[in-house]
């Protein structure tokens, strides 16, 4: 009988130690969490002094931008990138990544036709520039300079409307897609074989990827039909000519 009352004892108090660990383990997360939160907090009120500092360089430097932009990430702040709250009336670029949005969905549309919805980034930022120097802009982003990351943040902001753009890597280039059919990867493949002369054709595409003919007739019947391709026939030969990589 003893011994069944010292090991109930025993297991009573091991129970009681584990809750004591527990309620000390407890504790040490809330002070070390508390301690976390008052860093944070010092490390924004830092991040606000100085964006008020360095906002006219945010707005008109792109590289400073994409540093800042870094840094508020780490903290989980996205200043830029939101046309509300705080940080969008202390930096003032509430708009930008909005607003741009806009423009690239713009010159999405007037190049749909002729490249079949996927164009060069490069291009792409080229449209955007001409767009912005053409439009009247007020006194804050008429000197406004664009990067390519500029361009590819405001990409990312336009996923919520569900309409296709994404930035695609395709061998070197970097092309955006403004339709919401996703490439096969036997269009990949021939896009990124034609990366460096712009066109594909039965020979080139036998040769190098060693497909079978009627693999290449589906393949590039769909660059056609997806508007990724331009038929050039010339003496019996069909050479498919990718419009994204005129430049």
């Amino acid at each position: 009988m003893r011994r069944r009352q010292v090991g109930y004892a025993s297991i009573h108090h091991r129970d009681r130690l584990d809750r004591d660990y527990q309620q000390f383990g407890d504790s040490m997360a809330a002070k070390e969490l508390e301690q976390l939160q008052k860093q944070m907090d010092l490390f924004k009120s830092n991040l606000q002094e100085f964006a008020q500092k360095h906002k006219k360089d945010i707005r008109k430097d792109p590289a400073f931008r994409a540093h800042f932009q870094k840094m508020c990430l780490n903290i989980g702040v996205d200043p830029l990138a939101s046309n509300k709250g705080f940080w969008a009336d202390l930096l003032g670029v509430g708009d930008f990544y909005y607003e741009l949005g806009i423009q690239i969905i713009e010159a999405c549309l007037m190049s749909r036709n002729n490249d079949g919805g996927l164009t060069e980034l490069n291009e792409l930022k080229k449209r955007v520039e001409a767009m912005r120097g053409n439009m009247k802009q007020t006194k804050e982003t008429k000197h406004t300079t664009l990067s390519e990351d500029d361009i590819i943040r405001a990409i990312k902001s336009l996923k919520p409307l569900s309409g296709g753009y994404e930035v695609l890597n395709i061998g070197d280039r970097k092309l955006v897609r403004s339709l919401p059919k996703e490439l096969d990867n036997d269009q990949s493949a021939l896009l990124l074989l034609a990366q460096k002369t712009g066109y594909v054709d039965a020979d080139m595409i036998k040769t190098q990827l060693g497909w079978h003919t009627d693999r290449i007739i589906i393949a590039t019947q769909h660059l056609l039909q997806d508007g990724l391709a331009w038929l050039d026939r010339h003496e019996g030969k069909d050479t498919y000519w990718i419009p994204s990589y005129f430049v």
